[in-house]
């Protein structure tokens, strides 16, 4: 069979999810039936790196938030170059057609509007970014149906459920899915250890490499939060029946359990190669370059609860989720300022997640219709936010 041509954007191709979102594109370029070309790529800053993959990939485009002082980037003059906040976006408007597949992984608030713009302007999403649902939910999922776009989860936990979750013909055959945490490196710490690990601790986890933001969010378990709210929006499944488990060697990544008492689960080594490739191949199953599951040195999983007081984080998840609107925006803004605020050394590690809750406390929410919505409450929880901080 001969290989079929995909058009594809990636937001955020300097970070983790990028590059290895390239390594699958390299390893599909002459291998199987699924090939890419890269129209155009994003970053935020790192312009060298974004460079260098335009001339690699003889991207059309490129588009960086923040350009750094020093001249033009050395791209090919055929690459257009777009600069600025709005540069994603402009990118896209300028070179993204129906049917061509735009791979989400710009990190924060920034990365909602280009899903916004990529899903009317007819494109498939592969979704790495967790704000444009926890965020956004409510204006991302109908415009996805009004378009008739496809969004395709990219984070292993998402991405697990979404191939389980194809032995369904009704959600009301499923009576729950269950995301996995690895438990980060603080697992089976105390409260009161917990009160004094270091930035350098918490970016020390035992299974990922990712960036800081993501760590942190790891380690306090805020990244399982923010995942139940993106499953309630992905799946259309109530607090209820979202979950999350500890299990500390990251080879389950998902479970669901049918109404019937049968359980689908997917496996594979801690490598996001696999559900990045899954994302922007499905429904076609290839060849690719990522770890393959060696049954010979497995000698057992384990599971455990999560413990709330420990990790609070996920208790939080289930409030936002009953609560609806804007409380999903009121958290993701709070806990990126709290977040921000350890790394910079100004609070302690387990004052993020009490910062988080204090700004939904303090919250008015409010029904989420435009995007217009969703920066006005990530704007005021900020404010809050820093407020609780210098408190």
């Amino acid at each position: 069979m001969s290989p079929s041509l995909r058009r594809v954007f990636l937001l955020g191709s300097t970070g983790s999810i990028g590059t290895s979102a390239l390594e699958v594109v390299r390893f599909q370029a002459s291998r199987s039936t699924q090939r890419f070309e890269v129209v155009g790529l994003a970053a935020a800053r790192n312009g060298s790196s974004l460079a260098a993959q335009a001339r690699e990939f003889s991207a059309q485009a490129i588009a960086i938030a923040q350009p750094a002082v020093g001249g033009p980037l050395d791209v090919p003059s055929s690459t257009r170059v777009f600069s600025g906040a709005q540069a994603a976006c402009e990118m896209l408007r300028a070179y993204a057609r129906r049917g061509d597949l735009v791979v989400a992984a710009m990190v924060g608030a920034a990365g909602i509007e280009p899903v916004l713009g990529a899903i009317e302007l007819g494109c498939d999403i592969a979704l790495a970014n967790k704000e444009a649902l926890v965020a956004a939910g409510a204006i991302v999922m109908p415009a996805a149906a009004k378009a008739g776009v496809r969004i395709i989860p990219v984070d292993s936990e998402h991405n697990a459920l979404f191939q389980c979750l194809k032995g369904s013909n009704s959600l009301d055959e499923v009576r729950r899915v269950v995301l996995t945490a690895s438990g980060g490196p603080f697992r089976g710490k105390s409260i009161a250890e917990m009160s004094r690990v270091t930035v350098a601790d918490a970016l020390a986890h035992p299974t990922w490499r990712m960036g800081p933001k993501v760590t942190v969010d790891s380690a306090s378990l805020m990244n399982k939060a923010l995942e139940l709210i993106e499953a309630h929006w992905l799946f259309g499944l109530g607090a209820d029946r979202i979950e999350a488990i500890i299990h500390p060697q990251s080879i389950v990544h998902g479970f669901v359990e049918y109404i019937d008492g049968s359980v689908l689960a997917q496996l594979s080594p801690p490598d996001m190669r696999t559900p990045i490739q899954q994302a922007m191949c499905d429904p076609l199953r290839v060849e690719g370059p990522s770890r393959k599951l060696d049954f010979a040195t497995l000698r057992g999983l384990e599971f455990e609860p999560i413990n709330h007081e420990q990790f609070p984080a996920v208790s939080l998840a289930h409030r936002v989720i009953a609560t609806g609107g804007s409380a999903g925006a009121v958290l993701n803004a709070a806990n990126e300022v709290a977040v921000q605020a350890f790394l910079d050394g100004t609070i302690a590690f387990t004052e993020i997640v009490a910062i988080v809750r204090g700004t939904l406390d303090r919250a008015s929410i409010k029904p989420i219709a435009t995007l217009a919505d969703v920066h006005s409450a990530d704007a005021d929880a900020r404010r809050c936010a820093q407020s609780l901080i210098r408190a």
